[in-house]
Order: structure tokens, then sequence, then C-alpha cells
């Protein structure tokens, strides 16, 4: 191996040489602890170690890592103290994440490193979006995420690379390239010869370099960062190296090569450093043998220690409590309540109209939030809410994406890691399907996983009635409805709407907001909206009208249709106007349910598995001894939506309710 010293000095060289060795005695002593069945599971990177710490020893403390489950060395290079990595992986409580999650998956903004989830890829945009905030600061700093040979071929990496390099981002795409993703080898995943020829197609300067060799990672690594940080923009840079152990040890080795251990173990990084050092005088065996004493003792007193700690012991109320991020008391101190109707001034507006109004101002109350979604700058979104928006607010602020819903999902995570806000438009509900995984396991599992909160609203038009057929029409705010730390909102009317989203943009969790489509222009629901910033309780619903022969629950487009039905038939019905999917208000709907002891839930969604399923639920379990009816439902057909309107509308329940609330009034 050649090692090229350059200006280094001896300090600097023997410092890198520690940070081998620590990962590597780390290691050692797992293997150990994994066969004496003292550890579940261990991710091995021995012979990998180089890239780890020569990447992490080259950037400044403060910039963010984003690693994988074999990058052990970015974790011991920041120095985060053993005791708290080994309870971490123990699952202690005095871990990152309190036992909630193993190995590396927690981040922790003290150590600038953000670790990976299952879902390999799904990092990259996040790196995306610490580089943007580096960049929108002014911070002069950049951010390196790694990436496997394998996870590669997930569409998170080209949505990543492309974004970085349509925005300019400086980010660091440190590719470990070890030839299998598992037991696969890269001929089977791909067909190109090296991930430099990549970086052409993206417009991305690409270099690769011998991932074994320390100082070459190292000085290139350092050298990279200090040009990204006067001229931004995104690198690839790939490091070929090789796994000497397996995925994961119980997946062992069988389906590699002798021969690729027996080359590439003559290549072991921590090895050839070591012989180098000594061959130059930098370093003595005495000098080696004093590292290892000095630190197996750190090791062994750090591993007793969180051994004797006693497993994790955790109340119902505390878990559900972490699920959120606690809202700061002040935060909304422009609340509704505080508007007085005879001083503050009015206008009518639609629902549209009063959406734009509180995205705008948001704007205006936090400097630090970002719009995100395709088309939303100059042509001002689909249906025109940004409109006007550049022109004010500037293009660094409102942002055109690439067609990446992931990867600009992901980028919304990372803007929220670096302390800032971010509003991403899916320009129709149904097209976040393409950053689902972005949503349900990063932002709703953040803050439970590791307390940092996910700072995004993503606004969702949805619904059917303007036949737009299946792929623009879905109402599928019940997808998220079953995923523990999101908060979902979905107003019916103007007023509501623009409070709402205030009080979603003020919120540090992240929230689902669905707008529907069919009603954003329409005349008859215009209504008087106070022109002041306000926001609206979240998890509060609204009293639409009250009554007492039975109870209708409903949300979105359904709440007008239920006021025209009953309207038409002389019904003395309460409606409920849910407002706020998630959290839902039950007191509200089971107080009203106790008053007139019948209830029917009207949604626009398909029946089954919908949101109505989990309401009727609760009350026919917590409401039943008040109960004179069978609680009813009423919704869509369980098919896709269809384009023609009389299939539109048969599919749609406004129809079918009349029959069902007829049904439920004279039970």
């Amino acid at each position: 191996m050649n090692y090229q010293r350059k200006s280094y000095d001896n300090n600097q060289l023997i410092d890198l040489y520690k940070g081998l060795l620590k990962p590597r005695l780390i290691e050692e002593k797992m293997l150990i602890l994994l066969r004496q069945s003292k550890v579940s599971k261990w991710f091995s990177g021995i012979g990998q170690e180089a890239i780890s710490v020569g990447a992490t020893m080259a950037l400044d403390q403060d910039e963010y890592i984003l690693p994988l489950h074999r990058n052990l060395g970015v974790f011991t290079s920041r120095q985060i103290p053993l005791k708290k990595l080994i309870a971490q992986w123990q699952g202690k409580y005095s871990g990152f994440t309190k036992g909630r999650d193993r190995s590396f998956h927690f981040g922790t903004n003290e150590y600038h490193i953000v670790g990976m989830i299952s879902h390999l890829g799904a990092m990259l945009g996040v790196a995306d979006g610490i580089a943007l905030a580096h960049k929108l600061k002014n911070e002069k700093k950049v951010s390196l995420v790694f990436s496997g040979d394998g996870g590669s071929s997930e569409g998170d990496f080209h949505e990543s690379l492309n974004t970085a390099a349509v925005w300019e981002l400086p980010v660091i795409f440190l590719i470990e390239n070890n030839g299998y993703g598992l037991s696969t080898p890269s001929n089977e995943q791909f067909k190109f010869r090296h991930f430099t020829d990549k970086g052409p197609g993206y417009g991305i300067e690409s270099w690769r370099i011998d991932g074994n060799n320390i100082l070459e990672v190292y000085d290139t690594v350092r050298n990279l960062a200090i040009s990204m940080r006067n001229r931004p923009r995104p690198i690839i840079l790939e490091c070929i190296t090789f796994r000497m152990r397996g995925h994961e040890e119980a997946s062992g080795t069988k389906y590699v090569p002798q021969h690729l251990f027996d080359e590439w173990g003559k290549k072991d990084p921590l090895m050839n450093y070591e012989n180098w050092l000594l061959e130059e005088k930098i370093i003595s065996t005495t000098d080696i043998e004093n590292f290892k004493v000095a630190f197996k003792k750190e090791l062994d007193e750090a591993i007793e220690h969180v051994f004797s700690e006693p497993e994790v012991d955790s109340s119902i109320e505390h878990e559900i409590a972490d699920i959120y991020k606690k809202i700061d008391v002040d935060v909304n101190k422009n609340d509704i309540s505080l508007l007085n109707k005879n001083t503050s001034s009015f206008s009518i507006k639609r629902l549209v109209d009063a959406i734009s109004d509180g995205l705008k101002q948001s704007m205006e109350k936090h400097p630090n939030l970002i719009i995100m979604g395709q088309d939303v700058a100059e042509y001002g979104g689909v249906f025109k809410i940004t409109q006007g928006f550049v022109e004010q607010f500037g293009k660094e602020r409102v942002r055109n994406t690439p067609l990446c819903e992931s990867a600009i999902v992901g980028a919304s995570y990372g803007l929220s890691i670096k302390g800032m806000k971010a509003v991403v438009e899916m320009q129709f509900a149904d097209f976040v399907t393409c950053g689902f995984n972005q949503i349900v396991n990063n932002l709703a599992k953040s803050h439970y996983r590791w307390e940092q909160q996910a700072d995004v609203v993503v606004r969702m038009p949805t619904g059917a009635g303007v036949g737009a057929g299946p792929f623009h029409s879905q109402s599928n705010e019940a997808w998220f409805f079953h995923v523990p730390g999101l908060k979902i909102i979905y107003p019916s009317s103007p007023a509501e709407a623009k409070g709402l989203l205030c009080a979603a943009i003020n919120d540090p969790n992240p929230v689902m907001f669905f707008e529907h489509k069919h009603l954003y222009r329409m005349t008859e629901i215009e209504e008087e909206v106070f022109d002041e910033y306000y926001t609206l309780p979240i998890g509060k619903a609204r009293i639409v009208k009250e009554g007492n022969d039975l109870t209708i629950i409903a949300y979105g487009a359904s709440v007008h249709w239920a006021k025209e039905t009953v309207a038409k038939n002389n019904i003395d019905a309460e409606i409920i106007d849910l407002r706020s999917l998630m959290p839902w208000d039950k007191e509200a709907v089971y107080t009203s349910v106790k008053k007139t002891g019948k209830a029917i839930i009207y949604h626009e969604d398909t029946l089954t598995g919908g949101i109505g399923a989990e309401i009727a639920a609760c009350i026919a379990a917590d409401c039943f001894e008040y109960l004179d009816a069978p609680v009813m439902r009423t919704a869509s057909l369980d098919t896709p939506v269809p384009l023609a309107n009389n299939l539109e509308w048969q599919f749609l329940p406004k129809d079918r309710f009349e029959a069902d609330l007829l049904k439920l009034y004279n039970f």
C-alpha cells in the first residue's frame, strides 16, 4: 500500500492510527461477546475501518455525517463515550434511543451524526437537507453520507444525487464499494464498471480512491471538504474496499470465494498502516502495546458498567408521551380565541385563498420556513396556492424541486435537524406514495427514536369530484392514520384551513395536511376569514350544527354533504367536523353520542379500513351503554376512483348517505 504522508506531522499520523485501532479492538471484543451470547447481533466493519475513520477525522467536528451499520469508526472518531455507545447496542435506557432501537439506528446533534434506518438509501436525501440548510445559512460546511454499493440500487440514490446536483448542495456521497450487497455480488447489482462513471450523468464531480488506505481517504476527504466549503457542490467519492466478515455475523461468508479473502486480507487497513508507521519509525511496538492496553482497559470498564445497568423499565404513559415533541405553550400565542371579531378585519375567502393566506403569513412569521414542491415557484403550484410567493420570499425559500418526492421529504427532515421548518407540497395527494418511506419511517419515528423533531408539513391536495380519475382523486388519509408519530389535519372550511395550517407549521411534529381539491374554489363555502395571522388548536373538533336526534361525524367534503342531507330531510342531527384526524377529538365525539344515542361516521375515503372503522369501534367500546342503535358508517365504494362523471358520483358516498341516515334516524 502506497502511503503519502505529504505535510502531515507525526502527531496527525499517530492520531489516525489510534483512530483505526479503536474500532478494530471494539469489533474484536464484540465478536467474543457475540459468541458468548452476551450481545444479540453485530454488523462487522472489519477491513473497512479506514473509510469511516479517515473521512470522519478529515471533517470539522460540527459537520454532519450520516453513516451505515458498519461505520463504527464514525462514532468512535467523534469521541462518543464508550458507555453511551455500548448502552445503545445493548438496548439500555442510557443509550441514545432509551432501548427503542439498536445498533446505529440513532442520531445525535451533540456529535453531529444522523444514523441510518434499515431502509437503505433513505438517508441520502436527509444529507441533502442538511447541506441545503448549510447553504441557506451560508455556514460553509459540508455533509457526508455513506452508501454501500448495494444501496445504490435504491431509487433514493438517484433522487438524492440528482437533487444535490440541481441545487449545488455541498454533500459528499461516499460509496463503500465492497463488492457485495449482503450476498449479491456487484455484477448482479449493476452493469457499470465504477461509480465514478455515474458522475457525468448527474453533472457531479467524481473521485475513486483506495478505501483501505487511511492516508488517502483522510487527505482526499479533507481537501474535497475545503474546496466544497468555498464552492458548494456535490461530489461522488467511491472507496474501493472489501467486507471481511458476513453482512452480519449470523449470515456467514460461504457465498464469497476464498481467493477474495486471501487477496484482501493482505490489504488490511490497520495492519498495513501499522507496519508503515513502524518502518518510518513514527511509532514503536511499545507505543502500539501501550495504546492497546489503555484502550482495552477503557473498553472493559465500559462493558462492565453497561452490563450492570438494569434492563429498560418504562411505563405506557412515558412511551406514548415520546411519540410527539411537546409544543411550546407560547408557540400558539396568536390563537384565534385572542382575536376580537369587533376589532379585527375580515375578508371573504375561498378555501384556496385561505390556505394561501395562511401559508404566506407563516412564511412571514418564520424566516426559517422553506416551501418545496414541484412547480411551486414561478408557476405558483398547479392549484396556484403559492402564486406570487417567489416575488415576496425569493427562490431560496420557495423552491421548485425535481420530480422526486422521496428525496424532497428526506431533505425536509434534514432541514429540521438543522433547526429549520419545511412545507412540502405533494402536487396531488396520490403522488405521496413515492415519498412514503420517508414519511412513515423517518419523519414519523424520529422523535420517539432519538428525540429529534421533524418540523415538516406535507400538504396534500386530495379528494374526488373533479373528474380526475384513479391517480389524482384518492382520499389516502387512512394510510397515515395507522402510523404513530404523524399528525393529520383535514379542514372543511376556509377559516379553519387557514388557522389549522398556521398551527401545523408552528407544530414541531410532522403533519399531513389534507386539502380537498373540489372545495378549493367552491363559492358555496366561501366565508369570512380573519385577515390577521391566527391558529386553531390541533386535535379539537368543531360542532357544525347542534342537534339531538343523532350524531354525524364527518370531515372534509362530507361535512358539507351532511349539512345538505340533514337540511333536506329536516333531521335534528348534531354534525361534528373532526378537522383533526390524528389526534382526533374523542371527548367531543363521545359527548355528542352520549347525548343523541345514535352515531354515523361519514367520509369520502373508501369504506374498508377507513378512519370511520376506528371511530366506530371506539364508540362501540366506550359508549355502548348510551347507544340506541348500531354505529353506522357511510363511505365510498371499495374501488379505485373512476373517471367518468356518473361513475365517480356512484363511487362517492353522497347519495348512499341519505339512505343510511334515514335508516339510522328511524331505527
